[in-house]
């Protein structure tokens, strides 16, 4: 059991209003969980998003990217005397005047509330989620450097899998040391090992999905170039009609990918239960949300090229808040059913 305290502060107390606002489905993850923990990980999602809209800003060309990017992570460095301020007044600079995603750039504007957070937790909280925030951000920093007119083209199979170790295999480790914290040793090295699995899935999920509204959004494609290659596919022509059979090719083998995951992402949430049982809902969630979204993308890959994403319904998430809240959940046996069809309680 955490018996630490967090003092509670205006900042942290902003931090929880605004994550709703940035992401409801991870609000809901940070509901689930029971305090310190919430607030730890709240404050750990938030500065791993600040960076995130840096990478994600299409207008911001690569080398400012990368310049921001590296004074975010001076920030994050102890040793180091740049500040939180000194980086958020070199992003606002470039804050478009009508951002497609304000309640990103609402936490920009504030990181040094995010800090101030951050900075009321314990010693040891703060060197647990330290290292793998500024992996996050000096891997974001490297593909910025790739990208100097903004949009990322991932090169390879080898490359897709450093690149969702660096933006989310990180953030199953900031979480898995934060739970390592309360933990025997023996079980912190079992969910280690897993840690980059369950991150690792939830990216591919999300870049199977999202193949329209990456590139046109972002400018971005994150099917491998080598990939497309094989199905004569060029990789600035993804959303081309024309090469939408050799497109959907390359979809499925990142959804192929994504499953190669899960078995890894299951048995890290199967020992997280057995550790710390009142954790289990808050992540069994998103991956049971990312199992069902991979039985969407079975049965219709074709709308990732389009306009209407894809999604779980409304009623099948609340229903799966519901399953996983109660006492006991049998978790392969949701697993299961999730993908076998829509889940309704």
């Amino acid at each position: 059991m955490d018996t630490r305290s967090v003092p509670q502060s205006e900042a942290l107390s902003w931090s929880h209003d605004v994550a709703a606002s940035v992401s409801r489905t991870f609000a809901i993850t940070i509901d689930l969980l029971d305090d310190p923990m919430s607030s730890y990980v709240c404050v750990g999602y938030l500065l791993c998003r600040i960076p995130d809209t840096i990478e994600d800003a299409s207008h911001i060309p690569g080398p400012e990217k990368a310049r921001l990017l590296a004074r975010y992570d001076a920030a994050l460095d102890p040793d180091d005397p740049t500040t939180a301020r000194s980086f958020r007044d070199a992003a606002v600079a470039f804050e478009p005047e009508a951002p497609e995603a304000p309640a990103d750039w609402a936490v920009v504007r504030q990181a040094p509330r995010v800090f101030d957070a951050y900075d009321s937790f314990d010693a040891e909280v703060r060197a647990a989620m330290r290292p793998p925030a500024r992996e996050l951000v000096c891997g974001m920093r490297e593909y910025a450097d790739r990208a100097p007119d903004g949009g990322l083209r991932i090169r390879s199979g080898d490359d897709l899998a450093e690149y969702c170790y660096y933006v989310a295999g990180t953030v199953g480790h900031l979480v898995t040391n934060l739970v390592a914290l309360d933990v025997p040793p023996t079980a912190a090295a079992y969910l280690r090992e897993r840690a980059t699995s369950f991150g690792a899935l939830l990216q591919l999920v999300n870049i199977s999905k999202d193949v329209h509204d990456d590139y046109r959004s972002e400018g971005s494609v994150f099917l491998p170039r080598t990939w497309l290659a094989d199905e004569g596919v060029p990789q600035d022509e993804v959303l081309s009609p024309t090469h939408r059979a050799g497109a959907r090719a390359v979809v499925a083998r990142v959804i192929d990918r994504a499953r190669s995951h899960r078995e890894a992402a299951g048995e890290w949430l199967r020992r997280l239960d057995a550790e710390r049982g009142a954790d289990t809902a808050a992540w069994a969630l998103p991956y049971l949300l990312a199992v069902a979204t991979l039985r969407e993308l079975d049965g219709d890959i074709e709308r990732t090229f389009t306009d209407e994403p894809v999604k779980v319904s409304r009623e099948e998430v609340m229903a799966l808040i519901e399953a996983c809240t109660a006492e006991n959940p049998d978790l392969d046996a949701l697993r299961r059913r999730v993908a076998d069809g829509p889940f309704h309680a």
